[in-house]
């Protein structure tokens, strides 16, 4: 089965400088709080510790017990949709509830998961296991093998991690006897290590880990690849790949699809450079492509999508454009390749999944869904469409809706094979997940037929019919047109007195789509407060404005979008919200006392720009497991793996323009900064804790008012392990947002 996401676009000089000589590395600016950098140091845990406590007492009054438990009702809800993948004849689903913290992997068949309550057949509760072993398991997935002909998927790695972050243990678990297999009997046990792992047969691994002293990458990520048969130890096992110690990961799969079984091995030199290779003869033959053409196989095909255009015997494919070529034909030297999709300036391919004869695109128009068949049997009408294309009617506008494969290894017709899943959702909609079939037409007529049918619809949160979904499009300094989109009541007064809270991302080409959230509607929308109008008019109750801006960096226009505001240019991406937040001012929709935003990871990154640099905006600003220090960023958790995105800041040249987007570098004396809440997670292995407890520590030292901070001692880069986590994570920042913006509820 073959779903892919649209990778994201390289970056201009993302090689990585080794900085030898010490002349040539940039001066690291004087840090006081070096010492913060030690996680799990005692002096620096009662540091946390009592920042955590002090936030714990402004927060968690009575109002903010309401909000945490309303959120927790949501999250525990046994009436969302069980989302489920197909193997062999079962349907599998991860749950969990406020019966199960941390869940239950579990199957049925698809005639029980149509009713209206399935009869789930429990394979593994992760709150037993972890009771029993003492260890605070959050699991991460399951591997499974493909099993001999005719024979049902029995055997299957699950990835289980100790912490809630990035690094797993692997272990082989038998779903029949629902029992890991032993191994003392040569069941695979894998030592928890970032990395991955693939099947290559019954009884091999293929396994990229930095466990028991393999080498890492600069970037913390597994560096090289090995073989590892049943009974044998990682530091024994074959060496199968390896890449350079700066480049960001090695990665090694094996595709077992009958009739096209491949090794791959991929050298992803940055987070947007890679060169792809399969394994023919015991030798590695590399893919022929720039390191910035993602290539994805599948079946007899390759598929090649640009993120910068790519000139190949004579014609430019655009960024963002999808290729195709016969496998092998290409591998032999072959360059004839049929154009799928080709992007406009409103258009994007965000991502595409095959079913047995046909191909699913996912794409963008204007942040709308729009998703297109394509029938690799049957010409297209033109050069720019080699493949015929038929529109799938399923998308309402300003909704976004996924289509990909239910199982694409199944037989067409009387199987599954060209069946797919629709979810869909919007702001105010909450998430349908509908199955269909498609077929080619039988009278002759062009294009697919398809047939879709609603079988599980998620239950509405808030009263969702009391508010409109707007887009509305800012201007940016340097004249780009910026979307956004509004939630609001539908008697929405411009009297700039609505508590608005603005969010977004602008990163790693990332893109930001209309989606249903019970928490934002309850923690946020239907909160109320009351406040006199700005003419004077009698005070009346008014609940939240809820704004995602779609800056540059993202990827809701390809490619192209997320390369204006790489390295020299990330100055766009701050920019583009501030525009936004100037656009909401202008329209009377809010004003900056009543303005907050808020972002997590490079999101947090964002608005502590917003913070530093356009506090005027802003009346509050909720920074969630960020970077913040650009300088020692890439010294921090896996920061080298993101030198491509903002650049490196050992070079001198580069530390130039990166100290300019900074936070923890742009706190200045005398700026009446907004109130601020900064919050992480102690086991969060991606970006870490560091940076966050760098930039509070700085902000009290200098004596800034209103300066809140805590931090999750687990649950890994999401701060939240299981439902309570999370209810208790969104309630601190929905509360300190609401207390900050509107002053009070009722």
């Amino acid at each position: 089965m073959t779903t892919t996401a649209a990778d994201p676009a390289p970056a201009p000089g993302s090689g990585h400088s080794t900085g030898t000589d010490p002349q040539g590395i940039a001066p690291e600016p004087t840090d006081e709080n070096v010492w913060l950098e030690d996680i799990y140091g005692e002096e620096q845990l009662a540091w946390v510790k009592e920042q955590n406590s002090r936030t714990e007492d402004l927060l968690e009054d009575a109002d903010y017990v309401e909000l945490e438990g309303s959120i927790l009702e949501v999250l525990d809800s046994t009436d969302r949709i069980a989302m489920v993948g197909k193997r062999g004849d079962w349907y599998y689903n991860f749950w969990k509830d406020q019966q199960n913290p941390k869940g239950l992997w579990r199957r049925t068949t698809w005639e029980s998961y149509c009713s209206d309550s399935p009869e789930w057949d429990v394979l593994l509760d992760v709150d037993a296991l972890s009771a029993a072993e003492g260890e605070e398991w959050v699991f991460h997935g399951a591997t499974f093998l493909r099993p001999a002909a005719g024979e049902p998927y029995r055997h299957a790695l699950l990835a289980l991690s100790p912490d809630g972050g990035d690094a797993n243990r692997y272990r082989e678990f038998d779903v029949e006897t629902r029992t890991f297999v032993d191994p003392a009997q040569g069941g695979f046990d894998l030592p928890t290590a970032k990395g991955n792992v693939s099947w290559l047969d019954a009884d091999t691994l293929l396994v990229a880990s930095t466990a028991e002293g393999l080498p890492r990458t600069a970037s913390s990520y597994a560096r090289t690849a090995v073989t590892l048969k049943r009974g044998d130890s990682l530091p024994d096992a074959l060496r199968l790949f390896e890449v350079p110690e700066h480049h960001m990961m090695a990665v090694v799969a094996h595709d077992s699809t009958p009739g096209f079984e491949r090794t791959f091995a991929v050298d992803y030199i940055d987070f947007y450079n890679r060169s792809n290779a399969v394994l023919r003869d015991g030798a590695w033959v590399e893919i022929d492509v720039p390191t910035d053409v993602n290539v994805s196989a599948h079946r007899e095909w390759l598929l090649f999508r640009p993120q910068q255009d790519w000139l190949l015997d004579g014609a430019t494919h655009p960024a963002g454009s999808l290729l195709a070529a016969p496998f092998e034909d290409y591998l032999a030297g072959s360059r004839d390749v049929s154009v799928l999709f080709t992007p406009d300036a409103g258009t994007s391919l965000q991502s595409w999944s095959w079913t047995r004869n046909f191909l699913l695109l996912n794409l963008l128009k204007d942040v709308s869904s729009e998703i297109r068949v394509l029938d690799p049997a049957r010409p297209g009408e033109s050069p720019e469409a080699a493949w015929e294309s038929s529109l799938l009617d399923a998308c309402p506008p300003l909704h976004d809706v996924n289509a990909y494969a239910v199982d694409d290894e199944d037989e067409a017709g009387a199987g599954a094979g060209d069946d797919f899943w629709l979810v869909a959702t919007g702001f105010t909609t909450p998430s349908t997940l509908m199955r269909g079939t498609l077929a080619r037409a039988t009278d002759g007529t062009p294009g697919v037929v398809s047939r879709h049918a609603v079988v599980k619809t998620s239950p509405s949160f808030f009263a969702d019919d009391a508010y409109e979904v707007q887009q509305h499009f800012a201007v940016s300094d340097d004249g780009t047109r910026v979307p956004y989109f509004q939630v609001a009541p539908r008697d929405l007064a411009l009297d700039g007195q609505n508590p608005t809270q603005l969010s977004g991302y602008g990163g790693f080409e990332v893109s930001r789509t209309p989606a249903y959230s019970g928490t934002v509607g309850r923690a946020w929308l239907e909160r109320r407060t009351s406040s006199a109008g700005a003419d004077g008019s009698a005070p009346h109750a008014r609940g939240g404005v809820y704004v995602v801006a779609n800056i540059r960096g993202g990827g809701e226009y390809g490619p192209s979008w997320h390369r204006a505001a790489l390295q020299e240019n990330r100055h766009k991406a701050y920019q583009d919200f501030a525009a936004v937040a100037r656009h909401l001012i202008s329209r009377g929709v809010t004003s900056p006392e009543r303005l907050g935003c808020v972002g997590g990871s490079n999101g947090g990154l964002l608005v502590g720009n917003m913070l530093t640099q356009y506090p005027e905006l802003f009346g509050a600003v909720s920074c969630g497991v960020p970077l913040l220090d650009m300088r020692r960023y890439t010294k921090l958790s896996a920061g080298h793996s993101w030198i491509a995105e903002y650049g490196d800041p050992d070079v001198p040249e580069l530390w130039e323009y990166i100290r300019r987007f900074s936070p923890y570098h742009l706190l200045k004396d005398g700026v009446d900064y907004p109130e601020t809440f900064i919050w992480t997670a102690t086991s969060d292995d991606r970006v870490g804790p560091v940076q966050a407890r760098k930039m509070a520590a700085r902000m009290l030292a200098m004596g800034i008012p209103n300066v809140w901070y805590h931090e999750a001692l687990e649950g890994g880069h999401a701060g939240a392990s299981d439902n309570r986590q999370a209810a208790a994570l969104q309630a601190r920042s929905q509360h300190f947002l609401w207390k900050a913006l509107a002053g009070g509820t009722s």
